[in-house]
């Protein structure tokens, strides 16, 4: 964690109103997409991701700095609320490979048709992959985080975040071809 979200939290746990804000506008567009690109639904999306923080209020007196970005708890947190939702939900959305909500632009007609396809195809070969594959795969091609920073997210080494990557697009590839996508 550096030092100035280290301070942020410190303020946060005593109760700093906007040290808490703070760190809603820091984070909130990471937990946003790291849920969306899990349940593939706008209003489902912002509806956990504002839980997210509200457990991260309630819990915040309890939280203990380990090291690691307060980030990584708050996708622990998020992960165990995807979870419990679609639990509830009693099914699984495909993940969806490109937040088009997030994007300024407006593609044609044509456009979108081959985007979506393609979307599908990556979604559908996505599920493929474990959950570990999938969240390094979301993170640096998706998200466009650096390996070190996946590495902090997930408690893995730079070293081992490399291998599940390379691990895993050779299965995307794999599932790509069994999709009939390439």
């Amino acid at each position: 964690m550096d030092k100035k979200e280290l301070k942020l939290l410190q303020r946060a746990q005593r109760g700093d109103k906007q040290a808490i804000a703070a760190l809603y506008d820091l984070h909130y567009q990471a937990v946003y997409k790291y849920i969306f690109f899990r349940v593939n639904d706008q209003p489902t999306a912002e509806d956990l991701s504002a839980e997210v923080f509200i457990r991260m209020i309630k819990r915040l007196s309890t939280y203990q700095d380990r090291g690691r970005p307060l980030l990584a708890w708050l996708y622990t947190i998020a992960r165990n609320m995807v979870t419990d939702h679609h639990r509830k939900d009693g099914k699984r959305d495909d993940l969806p490979i490109k937040d088009q909500i997030l994007t300024d632009q407006q593609p044609g007609p044509s456009q979108l048709v081959v985007e979506n396809q393609a979307q599908d195809c990556y979604r559908k070969a996505l599920t493929h992959l474990p959950e570990t594959q999938r969240q390094v795969v979301v993170g640096r091609f998706i998200e466009e985080r650096s390996i070190p920073e996946i590495a902090g997210l997930i408690n893995k080494s730079e070293r081992a975040v490399r291998s599940l990557q390379h691990r895993a697009l050779k299965s995307l590839e794999r599932a790509l071809v069994e999709e009939n996508c390439i």
